[in-house]
Formats: structure tokens, C-alpha cells, sequence
């Protein structure tokens, strides 16, 4: 899968992602990632890329032309037309399931904004998707857009050594992954449950599932309230028993 991240820090991209994981996704090339320096697309001498806002305001916004240069020549690189993700408190809100969305795609741009944002104009002319990853303002689009590769990177096959890691861990189906030990069997008073020593794999399950229902009930009442809905028959064999 290719990432390509139009930003005006491209250093802090690259140097974010290529440890751990990713990194060493990259080197497999299981995944291609490209920081692309939306400043070089600038036809001003002094490489600047953003303006004052019409109708006045505080701080500056970022120009349409650099933006959308960049993105044209990610389109002529490529040959075709991209799907472009805007980071933006103003989008849906990034999740589990969004990041399988995007999974499905060969390539991938996200778009980083910086100061008061981008030109209106470019925005509607390349975005296709606007995500939020939370309620909350940060100085630019860079961290944002790190989260996102790097959920979205655990979902292409091999990049986990054991790919059946993203289909346990939490919010897959709306739970939280339930505990999680390893040795030695006690540590300061506090032992491995029985049950995750007895090899009987079935057992194992069940109690992982009842562990990740009831944390998830205890921890995220909205997801399991998802689960809920969509496991009836389920949730109502439980509650039998």
C-alpha cells in the first residue's frame, strides 16, 4: 500500500514513521510512504504558501495553487487520480472501521493542513474524505495523519508478524481486547488466571470474550452499546445463562 502525505513538514512524517512497525514495513516494502513538500509546488521565490484571509481574521491560511500542484503531481506520478484525506476536526471521526475502509485502497493521500487551514477552493477541487481523530485542535494535520498510516499499515497482510493480531485487538467487532499476561505466573501477589494455564483453548476463548464484554461495558458504554445492537441473539443467550 502507498501512503503520500502532502504536508509542510515532511521531515516529521518520515522520521514519526519509520521506527518500530511501520518502519520495518517499509524496509519489507510491504508499504510505500512519501512525504511530499507541499512548499516546492510554490511558485514564490521565498517559498511561501500561505496568505492572509479575505474578510479578515486571525493567522494565516494555506494557498490553493501549492496545494493543488502537489496533489497534480502525485496524480502524474502515479497515472491516476488519488483519493485525498483532509485532516480536519470538521471531519467523521477516525476509527477502527474507517481504518479497514481506507485498507482497501492500493493508494492513499492525506492532506495536512497548518494554520488557520487551506483555501476553501482546493479543498473542494482533490478531497475526498474529511477525518477527525478526536474533538479537539492540534497545531497541524502531521500527527493526525501519523495515527492514521499507522492504524491503517496494521491491516495490510504481513506488516504483523501474526496478521491475526488485527482481528483481536480492540474495537474489532466493538470490544476492547480483553487482558493480557505473560510470565512469570505471580508477580507481586497477583497471579495469571487459571484459565489462561489450563490449554484448554475453548475455555480460553470464553473467557476472553466475557473479559473483553465486560471491560468494554465498564470502560466505553457507547461501544458496547454498539455490540450490543448488533449481537442480540448473543447478548441474550448471556444474560440466560
Amino acid at each position: 500500500m502507498n501512503f503520500y502525505v502532502l504536508t509542510l513538514f515532511p521531515d516529521m512524517i518520515m522520521d514519526g514513521l519509520r521506527t518500530s512497525i511501520t518502519g520495518r514495513a517499509m524496509e519489507a516494502g510491504l508499504i510505500h510512504i512519501e512525504a511530499v513538500n507541499i512548499r516546492d509546488f510554490t511558485k514564490d521565490k521565498h517559498k511561501h504558501v500561505d496568505d492572509y484571509p479575505y474578510g479578515g481574521g486571525a493567522g494565516m491560511v494555506m494557498q490553493a495553487e501549492p496545494v493543488y500542484n502537489a496533489y497534480q503531481y502525485l496524480c502524474e506520478k502515479t497515472g491516476k487520480k488519488l483519493k485525498v484525506v483532509y485532516m480536519t476536526p470538521q471531519g467523521r471521526t477516525f476509527t477502527q472501521k474507517v481504518a479497514e475502509e481506507f485498507a482497501v485502497e492500493d493508494d492513499l493521500v492525506l492532506l495536512c493542513g497548518h494554520y488557520e487551514g487551506i483555501d476553501e477552493r482546493v479543498l473542494e477541487l482533490i478531497v475526498t474524505d474529511y477525518v477527525s481523530i478526536g474533538d479537539f485542535v492540534l497545531t497541524g494535520g502531521e500527527l493526525p495523519a501519523m495515527a492514521i498510516i499507522d492504524t491503517v499499515s496494521r491491516l495490510v497482510p504481513g506488516v504483523l508478524n501474526n496478521d491475526d493480531s488485527a482481528e483481536i485487538e480492540s474495537f474489532h467487532d466493538d470490544l476492547l481486547e480483553y487482558p493480557q499476561y505473560t510470565r512469570p505466573v505471580e508477580f507481586m501477589g497477583k497471579k495469571v488466571p487459571d484459565v489462561l494455564l489450563s490449554g484448554h483453548h475453548k475455555n480460553i476463548e470464553a473467557w476472553r470474550l466475557e473479559q473483553s464484554i465486560s471491560r468494554t461495558k465498564e470502560r466505553r458504554p457507547d461501544l458496547y452499546a454498539k455490540y450490543e445492537a448488533n449481537h442480540p441473539v448473543v447478548e441474550k443467550k448471556k444474560r440466560k445463562r
